[in-house]
């Protein structure tokens, strides 16, 4: 009776050990295939050029400073990048505006009744911009930003070189086709804008 009651133990305990270490095993497995479905579903692959380039996704948290600098970036290159051509600054605005709120609209429709883009294609001048810095405060939300840049303008017999200053924040909306950073512009303003230096162009 003895041998049968220890038999008896032995058996219950190795049962027992078995049925642990299969939920552990099961734990396990099951852990391990999340957190591979979770590795693959971060990964992104890109075909160009007829071939599979792999990507990684990342939390948006990680690219906001790189994507609201960018943004910042492509909104003042395109409303300050102008052509002595009336189609040529009116699909650069519009792209432009498609990044920011009415204040810039407002700044456009000043800029254009006082005939700034008349005066840039009846004088046959050119503006570009070079952007120096883009200062984005992530604290909080609305982003504060301060953009740096300066802008060469291009006249037939002089060129021009002036420093800019300008200021804002950015508020997190929906992406799309013509806002893919997701953020919109608001409260712009101009801070500085004044001459550096103006050279003439030799003929």
């Amino acid at each position: 009776m003895k041998n049968i009651d220890t038999a008896f133990a032995q058996v219950r305990k190795f049962t027992l050990a078995v049925v642990c270490g299969s939920i552990l095993a099961t734990c396990f497995a099951v852990y391990h295939s999340f957190r591979l479905v979770s590795e693959m579903q971060a990964r992104i692959y890109i075909l160009a050029n007829g071939k599979a380039l792999e990507a990684y996704s990342s939390d948006r948290k990680e690219n906001i400073p790189v994507e609201a600098r960018d943004h910042v970036k492509t909104f003042h290159k395109l409303f300050f990048t102008l052509d002595p051509d009336d189609k040529a600054i009116q699909a650069n605005i519009a792209k432009a505006l498609y990044l920011a709120d009415g204040s810039a609209k407002r700044a456009y429709d000043d800029l254009k009744e006082n005939g700034y883009y008349a005066g840039l294609i009846s004088g046959n001048v050119n503006q570009t911009i070079a952007i120096d810095s883009v200062m984005i405060d992530i604290n909080s939300h609305p982003y504060r930003f301060r953009c740096y840049a300066t802008q060469t303008i291009i006249r037939p017999t002089t060129v021009t070189t002036r420093s800019l200053l300008t200021e804002g924040s950015l508020r997190s909306v929906s992406r799309s086709d013509n806002n893919p950073h997701g953020f919109l512009i608001e409260r712009w303003n101009t801070l500085d804008n004044r001459d550096i230096k103006s050279t003439n162009r030799n003929h």
